[in-house]
Parts: structure tokens; C-alpha cells; sequence
């Protein structure tokens, strides 16, 4: 794991003083089970690992979570943190969209909930308990910067179920080149909404019993916990009829 090529103490866009935190999320099927990663580049040469998953969660909840706990890490650190991720979801919700959901009690500017709003208010508590406000720097993913990659590697691997090992050590010894990163861009243009597809319907099985659900929240509830839960969405009535034909049920066992 040995890198002579890097100090004790890197110069990071100028910020030899800051703490560096690089986040990332993953998620197999969105909804799916998925996984995180975050890694802690300490000015002092620490480096800490962090990683963990969900059996059924989304790709923006686990690139909050990677960000949450990242920060959480961090809360003895008496100094400039720098978090560099590459969810634009994240960097627009907590540096932009959160203030005005709370000024209307957790709501979007068309009056829905807002969606993972038990995320962002952990998010909120974590960056308002901090003295120095975190900078938020966004890094285009899978362009090879080396702390972006790490932690999709990490994310990926408990996405996959399995638990890849996690360095805690000195920044010399650390294989990734963790301080190699793009100079600042800004955020990508939004992208117009698209339509959201809704799906026919959400199947789940728990200890062998079948149900059929209208919506994600509903099935979520059912399997989040349940050892052996299987969860799938149907995009229309055949998608649904080959899910139930693949797990060994008839359509009609499917519940209304």
C-alpha cells in the first residue's frame, strides 16, 4: 500500500490546511439494494475509510448517506472541510434547495414532500453543528480522479453484498492518490425534467408470502429489516407476470 510519491502534508487547490472528505453512492435496480463509500484525508496524513450498504434504498439516499457519514467522521476536526462529490443532487440540495424546504415545513415549491427529507435534515444537523461551513466541490464521476473512484469502488462492492476491506492508516502508505483532483468546474446545467415513468406495480416476498404494492414507499416498508426479502418493480402487467413467473408464483397469488 506504500506511495513515496505523496508528504505527510498535501497541497490540495491551495488548502494545505483543509480536511478532504471524497463521497459516493451506489444502487443496483434504483430501487434496489445499494451501498456507500466516503474516504477522510486528515492534513496531518491520517486516512480513514468508511463504507456501508442497504438492502433496499436508492442511489441519491446512499450518495446522502456516504455524505452524512463522511461528515459525521469529521465532527472532531477543528478546521476547513472540503467535500468533494460527484451528486449534483446533494451539492444543489444542501447548498440551495434545503433552505427554502424549510421555510415550508419540508415541501417542494409544488407542495409534495419532499422525497429523503429524513436524510437531508441529518444532513442539515451534521453541517449546521460544525463551526466552519464544509466546501462543496463537485467532480464529474468515472473520469479517473482517484478519490471519486475509490469510493465508488467501495460503494459498488457493498451494493454487491460483499464488505471490502476499509484502510485506516497514514496517507505514505495509501495506495490511492487521494489529493489528485480536477481543478474546480462548477455544476452541470440542470437537464429538463423528464417525465417519471410510473411503475404498474411494486412485488415483494417475506418468509415465502407474496404482495403486490402500488407504490414504492409501501413495498419498502414491508422488506427494509426482513432477512431473505425479495423486492422487484414491474414496468407493465408482462414485466410483472415474468417477475412472478421467475420467483415460482402464479399471477393470481399476487395480492390487490
Amino acid at each position: 500500500m506504500k506511495n513515496d510519491s505523496k508528504t505527510e502534508n498535501t497541497l490540495v487547490n491551495g488548502h494545505e490546511h483543509n480536511l478532504v472528505i471524497f463521497t459516493d453512492g451506489a444502487c443496483s435496480g434504483n430501487p434496489g439494494p445499494g451501498g456507500w463509500g466516503a474516504v477522510l484525508a486528515h492534513p496531518e496524513g491520517k486516512i480513514i475509510e468508511l463504507g456501508g450498504s442497504s438492502r433496499a434504498t436508492t442511489n441519491n439516499q446512499m450518495e446522502l448517506l456516504a455524505t452524512i457519514e463522511g461528515l459525521e467522521a469529521a465532527r472532531d476536526f477543528q478546521g476547513q472541510v472540503s467535500v468533494y462529490t460527484d451528486s449534483t443532487y446533494v451539492i444543489r440540495g444542501i447548498t440551495q434547495w434545503v433552505w427554502g424546504w424549510r421555510k415550508r415545513d419540508w415541501k417542494t415549491a409544488q407542495g409534495k414532500e419532499v422525497a429523503n427529507q429524513d436524510l437531508w435534515k441529518n444532513l442539515v444537523r451534521v453541517v449546521s453543528a460544525r463551526k466552519l461551513k464544509p466546501e462543496w466541490h463537485y467532480v464529474r464521476g468515472h473520469i479517473g480522479t482517484p478519490g471519486n473512484e475509490r469510493c465508488d469502488e467501495i460503494a459498488r462492492e457493498f451494493t454487491s453484498g460483499r464488505r471490502p476491506p476499509l484502510y485506516r492508516g497514514s496517507l505514505k502508505e495509501y495506495a490511492i492518490a487521494i489529493h489528485d483532483v480536477p481543478a474546480d468546474t462548477g455544476l452541470p446545467e440542470m437537464r429538463p425534467k423528464e417525465e417519471k415513468k410510473v411503475a404498474h406495480s411494486y412485488l415483494s416476498v417475506v418468509n415465502g408470502a407474496l404482495e403486490r404494492h402500488s407504490d414504492w414507499k409501501s413495498c419498502e416498508a414491508r422488506v427494509k429489516g426482513r432477512p431473505g426479502a425479495k423486492f422487484k418493480k414491474a414496468a407493465s402487467p408482462g414485466n410483472e407476470i415474468e417477475i412472478l413467473r421467475e420467483w415460482g408464483f402464479a399471477k393470481k397469488d399476487a395480492s390487490e
